[in-house]
């Protein structure tokens, strides 16, 4: 257990500075003995990171164990590089006892090298050196004979087996630079692996710091728009760019405006460095093989740059298309899709893509990476990532296919962005929280801002970041103002919205003789103008992005039903049930889909009847006021009491995509109210 502690720790140390490594890349590991549960006797293990793990977060479940004595004898059955794939799948032969994580790629590099502990990690810093056009002199001027040179290899058995040969013949080595790839390091102890990989990354980062020219992207051509004139400028091209990138496969999307991100953009060799395209593995694997990049300057029209960037997107495609048609083999993989993953925005920043906004955001956190790859690279040599062959190599590498066929299949929401008014409380809550459970990014809008980040927070407690799953969004949503900016916060916190509740609303129980002016324009405001509002600005987004849509109406049984004491709500329910019908009838060719649903006597749980009216309608119909729910239950054919998630599964019913050819549809959540059935 120490050894697997010790390996832990280092990993979790290394894993937390982004100068290290990039999320999800490197793997560390650490050798040891166990005893073997058959034989009693002592057996040499690797433990190492598995496949598809995060050292910052790596968990003893994460590594994978293996008996060294079986990995080593490997060596005799290795059938040669033209078929060293075969040997991922022979590391199952060499694994110990039950569980763990499935070996990755890069086990052989760990077990074949002679030392109790090796880190390989992907710096910035050192991939800066091992992506220079000279990178081999560069590695001998900056390390002297501490660190030694490989050449690119493609990650496997063999790789490993060059490492070791090198380690074995420069025996005063720490380490080694790998060509166009990143670094490895080795230690006797955990301590002195981890000492060694810093020495690495620090020394690779001070010399280029000491070396490198200043501005090595050369003069300023574009101008970085404000803050305020930036974000605005994103949210009125995320939709567009969003739409775009999800031509073959839907997306989420990230927005990112660093400084490393918008001094690049800004540069006048960003297109040029754009074009050579990444060249760590970890990198091209989820940003493609070179980004999208817009050649207007940040204050064109913005009709311009969206006709601009549609020319683009096609050329795009054509260009990926025949790249993948260059290098495919009849063994590859199909084409997973023709549209970029990284869209570069002078002036504005840049948009990164993925099947989920976690997938997205490290997508532009990679590309970050190779920012400063390219920015080390060029202030001291010249980038010259591996070439465009061995990229296609690994983009479409078999092993990587089939990780693919072994992820869990998407949920049924999943790339789906949803934003429900109301969603601190109540019918809001529940619905957030079913369509967040069923894969959708949910943006919680609500007054109560805190209530909002609340819900926000619970949603999101099982997420690497709360933000890849859900934000909130303080709005009343009879403010213009505040509806634009809650639509905006959602297509800036995940590239779009696809799915709208409207959801916001309130009521006062009042006879007509005592309904004020000022009651009649509460009600009408927040649910008949609010959900207006949120609709014709969640329109303009769907609309842009064209991928169609749901807006889905929470109105009432009052909507249809006339109850006594109800006049302000239930006209303000009944306008809302006929925008439904109207704006199915206009969105439709958009591919927007609109449909309400009626619940009724949804007590618990319920902000509506905390605030008072539901102690308005226990004494309108004369019961305790704890006792109205089951009042409401009892008055139904199920004599069943509706509770918040019902109407949340109602809202997914609609949404799933099971009823894709239904629209201006209301659906009763009522447990059966028979005057209120619809004619």
């Amino acid at each position: 257990m120490d050894v697997i502690n010790e390996l832990l720790e280092r990993s979790h140390r290394l894993g937390a500075d982004p100068r290290n490594t990039n999320f999800a890349g490197g793997n560390t590991s650490a050798k040891g003995s166990e005893s073997d549960p058959v034989t009693g006797e002592d057996v040499e293990l690797l433990w190492v990171k598995g496949s598809g793990g995060d050292l910052g977060t790596l968990k003893e479940s994460g590594l994978a164990v293996l008996r060294l004595d079986r990995l080593r004898a490997l060596k005799g059955v290795y059938p040669g590089v033209e078929r060293e794939d075969e040997m991922v799948a022979a590391f199952d032969y060499c694994l110990h006892g039950k569980g763990g994580a499935a070996p990755s790629i890069d086990t052989a590099m760990h077990g074949l090298v002679e030392a109790g502990h090796v880190d390989h990690l992907h710096p910035d810093a050192g991939i800066a050196i091992a992506t220079a056009a000279d990178g081999e002199e560069l590695t001998r001027r900056v390390f002297g004979d501490r660190v030694v040179w490989v050449p690119w290899r493609r990650p496997g058995f063999q790789l490993g087996l060059d490492i070791a040969a090198i380690k074995d013949a420069n025996p005063q080595a720490i380490g080694c630079v790998l060509g166009g790839h990143g670094i490895t390091a080795w230690g006797a102890t955990s301590e002195e692996c981890e000492s060694r990989s810093l020495e690495i990354i620090r020394t690779a980062e001070a010399y280029l710091a000491e070396h490198g020219r200043p501005d090595p992207f050369g003069s300023v051509v574009y101008d970085t728009l404000p803050e305020a004139e930036r974000h605005a400028r994103a949210a009125a091209l995320f939709p567009v760019i969003r739409g775009l990138a999800s031509i073959d496969v839907r997306t989420v999307g990230h927005y990112t405006d660093t400084p490393e991100v918008l001094d690049f953009v800004s540069r006048a060799e960003h297109p040029r460095l754009a074009a050579l395209g990444t060249s760590c593995p970890d990198h091209f694997l989820r940003t493609k093989v070179a980004p999208l990049v817009l050649d207007l300057p940040p204050d064109a029209p913005l009709e311009q740059a969206v006709e601009r960037l549609r020319e683009l997107h096609a050329a795009y495609r054509e260009d990926y298309t025949a790249y993948y048609d260059r290098h495919a083999t009849p063994d590859s993989p199909p084409m997973r899709g023709a549209d970029p993953a990284i869209v570069l925005v002078p002036g504005v920043g840049m948009f990164s893509f993925g099947k989920d906004k976690q997938t997205a955001r490290v997508a532009g956190e990679f590309y970050v990476n190779a920012i400063n790859v390219m920015r080390g690279a060029e202030s001291v040599s010249t980038y010259a990532p591996i070439p465009e062959s061995e990229k296609f190599r690994i983009e479409y590498w078999e092993l990587e296919e089939a990780k693919l066929r072994r992820m869990p299949k998407p949920k049924p929401l999943a790339t789906r962005v949803a934003l429900v008014t109301g969603g601190g409380s109540g019918i809001g809550a529940a619905t957030a929280r079913r369509l967040a459970a069923e894969g959708a990014c949910v943006v919680i809008a609500d007054r109560d801002l805190a209530a909002a980040e609340k819900v926000a927070e619970e949603i999101g407690a099982s997420a690497y970041r709360v933000s890849d799953v859900a934000v909130a969004a303080g709005v009343d949503v009879t403010s213009e103002e505040q509806v634009v900016a809650a639509v905006r916060a959602g297509v800036l916190a995940f590239g779009g919205v696809d799915l709208i509740v409207n959801n916001a609303g309130l009521s006062l129980s009042r006879a007509l003789l005592e309904t004020t002016l000022a009651d009649w324009d509460l009600q009408h405001d927040v649910m008949a103008r609010g959900s207006f509002l949120v609709s014709r600005e969640s329109a303009r987004v769907m609309i842009d992005q064209a991928m169609g849509g749901d807006i889905i109406y929470i109105s009432s049984k009052n909507a249809v039903f006339a109850g006594p004491n109800n006049v302000a709500y239930g006209a303000a329910k009944a306008d809302q049930a006929h925008q439904v019908r109207l704006l199915a009838a206009e969105l439709g060719a958009h591919g927007v889909r609109v449909n309400g649903i009626n619940p009724d006597g949804v007590v618990r749980g319920s902000g509506i009847f905390a605030s008072g009216w539901g102690a308005n309608r226990a004494k309108v119909y004369g019961v305790e006021e704890e006792n109205l729910g089951e009042f409401y239950a009892q008055r139904t054919l199920l004599k069943r009491e509706v509770l918040p998630e019902h109407v949340a599964a109602a809202v997914f019913a609609l949404t799933g995509g099971d009823l894709t050819h239904t629209t201006g549809l209301h659906i009763p959540v009522d447990a059966g109210v028979a005057a209120a059935f619809l004619r």
